[in-house]
């Protein structure tokens, strides 16, 4: 299976006025992110599903990814949230779904939360090594077989900039 694991477009700064789930995508952020999704499109990829965290500045970006024709499943994840866990996700979300091998997903959220993800997978634990851009991707092959971490290959880890 492939999993990509995509971190939301540029949004709203943090202030006392607006909560942190309400932050929205910029213009430059929409802009962006439509561009990253462009070029997803013209490079022939798709997604079985995209799963979004429940945050406004998240599912705006899966929004998006869904209006450029990259898949037409959108699910709100919980464990996509900031701190959520990949363990409890994997278990309780990824496990009972049974994707095929050839299944290919995209998960949009936050950092740090997204390259700890990766870096689990990989390594088997998160090193703090990663760094996800906003927009940026990080693409995953995922085993058929258990256990899944530590033993996943990343194969793709671009910053935005590479799409524009």
């Amino acid at each position: 299976m492939e999993l990509y694991l995509i971190r939301h477009g540029i949004a709203q700064e943090a202030t006392s006025e607006i909560r942190d789930e309400d932050r929205s995508l910029t213009e430059q952020g929409r802009k962006k992110t439509q561009k990253v999704a462009r070029r997803f499109k013209d490079l022939g990829l798709s997604f079985d599903s995209i799963l979004t965290s429940p945050l406004a500045r998240a599912q705006q970006t899966a929004e998006i990814l869904i209006s450029t024709e990259l898949s037409s499943q959108l699910e709100k994840c919980s464990y996509l949230a900031p701190n959520g866990s990949i363990k409890d996700w994997v278990e309780k979300w990824l496990k009972p779904k049974q994707y095929s091998p050839t299944a290919c997903l995209a998960l949009v959220g936050h950092e740090p939360c997204l390259s700890n993800w990766a870096e689990i997978l990989i390594w088997g634990e998160a090193k703090d090594g990663l760094v996800l851009k906003k927009a940026g991707t990080i693409g995953i092959e995922i085993p058929e077989t258990l256990p899944i971490f530590g033993s996943c290959q990343m194969f793709w880890l671009t910053p935005p900039r590479y799409f524009i």
